[in-house]
């Protein structure tokens, strides 16, 4: 649940589809980073916005 997924208001085509691979993705580079709390992980790199940049060049 620290996406929140059940309220969600993208229903049509693709979308879940897409939006579920992308938090797929968040998760495993979070996990490669090193994180075992994603939720914490979240939270961090949500008070620090460069953070998310960096992970995503650095993995």
């Amino acid at each position: 649940m620290a996406y929140d997924e059940d309220r969600s208001q993208i229903r049509a085509s693709n979308g879940p589809q897409t939006m579920a691979s992308l938090r797929n993705l968040a998760i495993s580079l979070h996990r490669l980073a090193g994180a075992t709390n994603i939720a914490q992980a979240l939270r961090h790199h949500a008070w620090y916005p460069l953070k998310p940049v960096n992970l995503l060049l650095t993995s």
